[in-house]
């Protein structure tokens, strides 16, 4: 209740200045103006980048909807800070100085699109278009910046009013309710999940909807004009605080889709280490230790992430753990999995033959459904796989020969032109029933 209070204030003031003409007096100065904009626009670029690298690391629509709200609203800000007179125009033109309004109402249609749940089957396709989207978006900023510095045909009429009328007006109407309608979704997100961001996210989608009213009601230069730009400006603050006050690792967790918060999936989960780790250790010094490392993960991660498209999900020690199909786009997750094992052992394998002393890569392969979730609270965070598939794959490489990879019956399955040997029925621990396991040969890509 009190929040809701304080978030009413801006428009309270509104209200206040422009049905008091006296109060709602004239303040012209060219390079507050231009410094303000900026400012606004450079944190909304922030949150456009860091919101982007989530969703597109994460494969998360939500957080890449979000995203474009603060791309649009970062670039049309940039160019209406170049509307300050005497910046590149001597007078600002019609496209410069109505591209605020543009940018946040554009930026209200992805905010809308944000609170859309998209069901994993639809994941990958859905996060397809909005990077295409993301482009559209991006040229349009390009060719809207060069028909306002030329002023070309639709702004060359001048200077032009900045308020919104007609088809703007109805626009302006649509986005503040747009806004207002996602405010409520992040509301609710905050009281079911918690934590800060989903609520400096609701507190600044109201704030961008205040401001979408006053851009369509204050004239230029009056109070009530800046107070537009400042309530842009708090928004892009409250978001940015958030984020940085979210654990670093996953930042934007608070506000991805559900699918990625607790999404099943059917997925192959790689697991690496060496056999003799723990002797080879004991008998070198830490940066002996660390250099050998170093050279082996060199090249196997970019074995199984680059050439494969598999996920590094973390690295313990001598440990590797990949998993495959972790956005839902990679249908043939269990041959990337089989193939970047081999190619692991391949190239670690040269670097072994000219160290004859050093340990020997192991690697076992397991296929099924897990659950992709977040764990961990706001000291500590992190976004991993879990389920018996990832326990199995595990247990399956601690049985695996040195320098071969180990499948499951689960993952053969999904390989039928792969050339195999049985490792044979293996017990493995927390298992009731031996697993049968085979040692991967060869594999034709």
């Amino acid at each position: 209740m009190v929040g809701a209070l304080l978030l009413g204030i801006p428009l309270a003031g509104l209200v206040m200045l422009r049905s008091q003409p006296g109060l709602d007096s004239k303040y012209e100065h060219d390079p507050a103006h231009f410094w303000l904009v900026l400012a606004a626009a450079v944190l909304s670029a922030i949150a456009a980048y860091g919101t982007g690298s989530a969703a597109s690391r994460r494969g998360d629509v939500r957080v890449m909807y979000l995203s474009l709200t603060f791309l649009s609203a970062s670039g049309f800000l940039a160019l209406h800070a170049l509307a300050t007179p005497h910046v590149l125009l001597p007078t600002a033109s019609a496209g410069f100085n109505i591209s605020t309004p543009v940018g946040i109402i554009i930026g209200s249609v992805f905010a809308a699109a944000s609170v859309v749940e998209v069901p994993p089957e639809r994941n990958a396709r859905a996060l397809r278009t909005a990077r295409i989207l993301r482009i559209g978006l991006l040229l349009l900023m390009v060719v809207w910046a060069a028909l306002s510095l030329w002023q070309l045909p639709p702004f060359d009429q001048g200077v032009g009013p900045e308020r919104a009328s007609g088809a703007m007006l109805a626009a302006a109407i649509g986005a503040t309710g747009l806004y207002l309608g996602a405010a409520v979704f992040y509301f609710r997100l905050w009281r079911r999940r918690g934590g800060l961001l989903p609520a400096a996210m609701t507190a600044a989608l109201v704030l961008l909807a205040q401001a979408m009213v006053a851009v369509t009601i204050a004239p230029n230069w009056f109070l009530s004009w800046w107070e537009w730009h400042l309530l842009l400006l708090a928004a892009f603050v409250l978001v940015a605080w958030g984020a940085q006050q979210s654990w670093h690792e996953e930042r934007y967790a608070g506000l991805y889709g559900e699918a990625t918060v607790a999404g099943r999936r059917v997925m192959s989960i790689l697991f690496a280490d060496l056999k003799g780790f723990t002797s080879y250790s004991e008998s070198h010094t830490p940066a002996e230790v660390t250099e050998m490392l170093n050279v082996y993960f060199n090249v196997a991660i970019p074995a199984v992430a680059k050439r494969h498209g598999g996920q590094v999900d973390r690295i313990i020690g001598d440990a590797l753990m990949v998993t495959f199909n972790r956005l839902g786009d990679q249908d043939d997750h269990a041959r990337r999995a089989a193939l970047a094992g081999l190619e692991l052992q391949t190239e670690t394998g040269r670097i072994a033959a000219q160290h004859p002393g050093w340990p020997r890569f192991r690697v076992g392969i397991n296929t099924g459904e897990v659950l992709v979730s977040v764990l961990g609270g706001e000291g500590g965070r992190t976004h991993t796989v879990i389920g018996d598939a990832v326990n199995v794959a595990s247990r399956i490489e601690g049985q695996a020969p040195v320098g071969g990879v180990a499948l499951t019956a689960d993952t053969l399955a999904l390989l039928p032109d792969a050339v195999t040997e049985p490792l044979g029925p293996l017990e493995l621990k927390g298992k009731d029933e031996p697993v049968q396991a085979h040692v991967l040969v060869a594999l034709p890509r």
